[in-house]
């Protein structure tokens, strides 16, 4: 189980991003510490947001929202998951899995003394940060997700992510770059897709970003589908503010919200929406829409 860091300067000079680094060792391993890179930004005694990025983003994805955030009183805390961004990065698939990311997720979080949270979850940090909801009701205050879901493979898997998790595990570049922009229904400038691939400078630091695809539940007898099944019945019992804000552009995640809004009893009577001219990664193409419906149901307690 080999570890690789990103050579820092690899992330110098990126546009809107100059975060002060922050770090988290959250497992060891034969080849040395795991460190969770994550953006702390606001006054530590601030209500806290926490921003989870998905399949292959990192933090740099919230950069807009980040700060837009913070300017209206909150904390905002924003992780690369291990194998993203600045976080340390695993260089084998096969060291990868659903259970460790959980569990790596939940060591930042109690290392920070997360309480009283809002998460805003979006593909993969919506299959974790709903995983930790479901476990640890009491840490978080409300959230709201983003063309997320959370599989259990008890329903058929559309054709085309069949495809995305085969292009993901054999695709020759895997460009995250060009991966992000396809998905997303603004066009970013060179540097911003440069930016999407700084923390990716050789294939031997990929291997988190393609295995991720392979990590989602597609059958029910997949090793973490019961784990989900779990997760669902415990979020049927999710009280608090749980807001959708899907886009309209998104073909993956289309109709999820639906699904949250008729099973978690949070979701009555909230103000749900779905934003105009989004695609899969809609934080690019409505990051102030976003940021005001978190800053809006923080206000709102």
């Amino acid at each position: 189980m080999a570890i690789v860091e990103t050579p820092k300067d690899a992330f110098d000079l990126l546009p809107g991003y100059s975060f002060q680094p922050n770090f988290c060792e959250v497992a060891s391993t034969e080849d040395g510490p795991l460190k969770m890179h994550y953006v702390d930004y606001g006054s530590i005694t601030n209500p806290i947001v926490l921003l989870l990025h998905g399949e292959p983003t990192w933090s740099y994805l919230y950069r807009n929202m980040i700060t837009a955030i913070a300017q209206h009183g909150f904390r905002v805390i924003a992780p690369d998951l291990i194998g993203f961004g600045k976080s340390s990065k695993l260089t084998r698939i096969e060291d990868y899995s659903y259970d460790k990311h959980i569990r790596w997720l939940e060591a930042l979080v109690s290392a920070l003394s997360m309480k009283d949270i809002i998460l805003f979850c979006q593909d993969w940090g919506g299959l974790l940060g709903l995983r930790l909801v479901a476990a640890h009701q009491e840490k978080f205050r409300a959230v709201v997700a983003a063309n997320t879901m959370l599989p259990t493979g008890d329903h058929e898997v559309p054709d085309a992510f069949l495809k995305w998790q085969n292009f993901a595990r054999h695709d020759k570049e895997f460009n995250i770059g060009k991966i992000i922009q396809g998905a997303t229904c603004t066009p970013l400038i060179s540097e911003v897709v440069n930016a999407y691939n700084a923390p990716f400078p050789s294939e031997e630091y990929k291997a988190g970003a393609r295995a991720f695809p392979l990590l989602v539940p597609t059958s029910p007898d997949n090793v973490e589908s019961e784990n989900n099944r779990i997760a669902w019945k415990n979020l049927s019992t999710f009280n608090k503010p749980f807001i959708t804000a899907f886009s309209d552009s998104d073909p993956v995640t289309h109709g999820g919200d639906k699904v949250f809004q008729k099973l978690i009893p949070g979701a009555k009577d909230q103000p749900h929406q779905t934003l105009k001219g989004g695609g899969h990664f809609l934080q690019e193409d409505c990051a102030n829409a976003l940021s005001d419906i978190i800053i809006n149901l923080g206000k709102s307690r």
